[in-house]
C-alpha cells in the first residue's frame, strides 16, 4: 500500500522589512536610478577633484595667459596637456574649473540645507508640541518668512553681510528654514496625539527627549523629501547669487561664478566658457530632482499598501 506524497510546504519569503521595501520601491523607477547614478558620479567627481582634475585652476603659477579662451579640444601652447572643454579668459582649464566649482556649490548647498533642517525642524516640533501662543507666534514668523521671495531675502542679506562662502550659507539658511518648520509642524501635529507620545508623557520624560527621541524620527520622511528638493534649490539659488556678483568671491568660485565669467564672451562666439559650467549645473539639479521626486512618492504614507 502506497502512502500519498506529502506536498512540500512553500518556501518562506524573506521578511519584507521597511528598508527592503524602500529599496525595492526606489529601484522600481528607472529615472530615479538614473538620477541617483548621476548624483553619485557628480558628488564623487567633486570630492576627488584635487586628484582627477587635469589642472589646479587656482594655482596662478600653473597658468599660461597665452592659453586663454582656447576652443574645446585644443592643446596647450607647450603641448603638455589638452583642454577637452577649452579654457576661460584666465587660461584656466574649464574641466578642472568645473570640478572645483562643483565642490563649492555642493558644499554651500549641503551645509545650508543641513543647518536649515536642524533649525526648521526644531521650530516646527516645538510649535506643534506646545501649541497655543507659542505655536501662533512661531508660525506667524514662518508665514512672514515664506511671504517674501527667497532671492529677494538672500540679496538683501548679502548686501548687508558682503561676499563670502560663509555669508552665502547664512543667507541660504535664512531663506530655507521656514519650509522645514512648516513641514515638521504638520507631521508633529499628527504624531502628538498618538499613544506613544502619551506614554512618554506619563513616564515624565522631558519635552526635549519626547520631541527628538520619539516624535522626530516619525516625522523624518517628509523632511527628507524637502531636504532633497531644497538641495537642488540651494544650488540654483547660490549659482544665481554668484552670477549676480553678490555670492562667493572670485578666489572661491562656484558654477555660478564660472557662468558669470564667460557671460561677456557669449556674443563673441566663445560660448564654451559659460556653456559647459551651465550644463554641469543643470545636470546636478536634474539628478537631485529626479531622486527627490521619487523619494516623495516612495515615502508618502498614502502610497503604502
Amino acid at each position: 500500500m502506497t502512502t500519498p506524497a506529502i506536498a512540500s510546504a512553500p518556501a518562506a519569503r524573506p521578511e519584507q522589512t521597511p528598508w527592503r521595501r524602500f529599496v525595492s520601491d526606489f529601484c522600481a523607477n528607472k529615472l530615479a536610478l538614473l538620477g541617483l547614478v548621476m548624483l553619485v558620479v557628480i558628488v564623487g567627481a567633486a570630492l576627488l577633484a584635487p586628484w582627477i582634475a587635469p589642472q589646479n585652476p587656482y594655482d596662478l603659477a600653473a597658468l599660461d595667459i597665452m592659453d586663454s579662451k582656447l576652443r574645446p579640444g585644443s592643446a596647450s601652447g607647450d603641448g603638455a596637456m589638452r583642454y577637452w572643454l577649452g579654457t576661460d579668459g584666465l587660461a584656466r582649464d574649464l574641466l578642472s574649473a568645473i570640478l572645483y566649482g562643483m565642490r563649492t556649490s555642493l558644499l554651500v548647498a549641503a551645509v545650508s540645507v543641513l543647518a536649515a533642517f536642524g533649525i526648521g525642524a526644531t521650530v516646527g516640533l516645538i510649535a506643534a508640541y506646545f501649541g497655543g501662543r507659542i505655536d501662533a507666534l512661531l508660525m506667524r514668523i514662518v508665514d512672514i518668512q515664506l511671504s517674501f521671495p527667497a532671492i529677494l531675502v538672500a540679496l538683501m542679506l548679502l548686501a548687508i553681510l558682503g561676499k563670502g562662502v560663509d555669508k552665502v550659507i547664512i543667507a541660504l539658511i535664512v531663506v530655507q528654514w521656514a519650509y522645514f518648520a512648516r513641514a515638521a509642524r504638520g507631521a508633529a501635529l499628527v504624531e502628538r496625539g498618538k499613544e506613544y507620545v502619551e506614554a512618554a508623557r506619563c513616564m515624565s520624560l522631558g519635552w526635549g527627549r519626547v520631541l527628538f527621541r520619539h516624535v522626530l524620527p516619525n516625522c523624518m520622511p517628509p523632511l527628507i523629501v524637502i531636504a532633497t528638493i531644497d538641495l537642488a534649490h540651494a544650488i540654483a539659488l547660490e549659482a544665481t547669487l554668484s552670477f549676480l556678483g553678490v555670492g562667493v568671491p572670485v578666489s572661491e568660485p562656484s558654477l555660478g561664478m564660472l557662468i558669470y565669467n564667460g557671460f561677456e564672451y557669449l556674443l563673441s562666439g566663445q560660448y564654451w566658457i559659460s556653456f559647459f559650467p551651465g550644463i554641469a549645473l543643470a545636470l546636478a539639479i536634474i539628478a537631485i530632482n529626479l531622486v527627490g521626486d521619487h523619494l516623495r512618492d516612495v515615502l508618502n504614507p498614502r502610497n503604502a499598501d
